[in-house]
């Protein structure tokens, strides 16, 4: 038989739900985008996606263990990609960036989804890809948290006979 929950515990369990799902939406697409979405969706109607969003897409499987954020990142931008949903992908594209996704991952996977779900959603996912990326670098740079690539040199390299 089915547990029995009070109306109050069904309200708590949401309530986690949400918080942890904010605490991960904060994480991965950054505080300013999540507070603007959640400013922007005026009145109850509106509001209902974002708690739905947040509950179940960020606190329900984001919040999940089995896959690293990058790898669910990842996914997403396949799915997104496939859909043609541009304003999401982008938002997904940055928070796989944030996530520790490099641009060549993002460009082997945007060329898999290409492959597979078609060309023309294959096309699209690079324009607003390309974009986001630049966008997210640009917003590092204006936060102080650009840094140049690291390059690995070898022990031989660094020495210079002259010097030692």
């Amino acid at each position: 038989m089915p547990a029995q929950y009070t109306e109050e515990e069904v309200k708590k369990a949401r309530e986690v739900l949400f918080n942890e799902g904010i605490k991960m939406r904060y994480q991965v697409a950054g505080k300013e985008y999540v507070d603007t979405s959640l400013k922007n969706a005026k009145g109850s109607f509106a509001m209902a996606m974002q708690e739905y969003v947040t509950e179940s897409c960020w606190g329900s499987i984001w919040t999940r263990p089995g896959l690293e954020l990058k790898t669910r990142s990842f996914l997403n931008i396949v799915m997104l990609c496939c859909q043609n949903r541009g304003t999401e992908l982008a938002t997904h594209v940055k928070g796989a960036m944030t996530n520790g996704a490099t641009e060549d991952e993002i460009r082997e996977v945007l060329l898999q989804a290409a492959c597979y779900c078609g060309m023309p959603a294959g096309i699209e996912g690079f324009r607003v890809a390309a974009k986001a990326i630049e966008e997210w670098k640009a917003k590092q740079v204006n936060d102080g948290h650009a840094v140049d690539p690291h390059t690995d040199v070898d022990l031989s390299s660094r020495l210079n006979a002259d010097d030692v």
